[in-house]
């Protein structure tokens, strides 16, 4: 390592390093400066951090890679949010990928940062070949019951693609109304790129209809809890009744109305 490299020009430097195998890397890591030797250690964790990511993301294009090879084309991941609040809307998306779609760091929505959500919902809205939302009510919810209701989301989110899917991969259900092949899988959100796609585009868009509903009753604390049942909302219930999006078939709410009515 020539001395005449600052520490700074070294970090430059390595930004445009790609492989472990890199010579100016190897020479780096010779450097006896503390300095470098900590943008040695730090370009290694960022690398194999990376490795990781694209290894997860080998793994979660597995069932989008086999449904083409069987010569489908328009693979849907489906998935929901919401089905456990006693507030709000249940949520659901359909999300059809380009084969080429790349977005290292893509899970479960609920293991990313509110912050990189919003950015990777941006981009799936941006890259997608077609995206549908399903959105129904807790009036609804409360009619026909929360697995009904999550089915007719999903549904809803199917109808509202540009393009008809060929192929559907949901997370853990059986969608008896649409006539194309599909596949349940279990935690299909952190196993599927578009299952988790869809997970993305579903979470942040029911979350930010819960923030709106926040700023009319923030008593309740929606914009924290999302409609679920954190003491914040309980004491909320308590305090202030019931706000006209309550899901009166849910317990503690439905004892609520019934001791209303007797």
């Amino acid at each position: 390592m020539k001395k005449t490299l600052s520490i700074t020009e070294i970090r430059q430097r390595l930004l445009t390093v790609k492989h472990a195998g890199d010579e100016f890397l190897v020479e780096c890591s010779k450097d006896e400066r503390k300095g470098v030797q900590q943008l040695v250690k730090k370009w290694n964790r960022e690398f194999e951090q990376k490795q990781k990511l694209e290894e997860k993301w080998l793994q979660m294009n597995a069932y989008e890679n086999k449904a083409r090879h069987q010569g489908y084309r328009y693979i849907v991941g489906i998935d929901e949010v919401g089905r456990g609040p006693l507030a709000g809307p249940v949520v659901a998306a359909a999300v059809i990928l380009p084969q080429d779609f790349k977005l290292l760091g893509l899970d479960d929505s609920k293991k990313i940062s509110d912050k990189k959500r919003e950015v990777f919902y941006e981009t799936i809205m941006q890259e997608a070949i077609a995206v549908g939302v399903g959105i129904i009510s807790n009036e609804i919810i409360d009619k026909i019951n929360i697995y009904e209701a999550t089915k007719q989301a999903m549904l809803t989110a199917i109808q509202q693609l540009e393009y008809a899917p060929d192929y559907a991969l949901i997370d853990a259900m059986k969608l008896n109304t649409i006539d194309i092949p599909q596949e349940s899988i279990i935690k299909g959100d952190a196993n599927s790129v578009s299952i988790a796609a869809a997970s993305v585009v579903a979470k942040v868009t029911r979350d930010r209809i819960m923030h709106e509903y926040d700023a009319k009753y923030p008593q309740y604390g929606f914009k924290n809890n999302m409609g679920y049942g954190t003491k914040e909302h309980l004491d909320g219930l308590e305090n202030h009744g019931l706000t006209p999006w309550h899901r009166k078939s849910f317990s503690p709410i439905k004892e609520m109305v019934n001791s209303i009515v007797n």
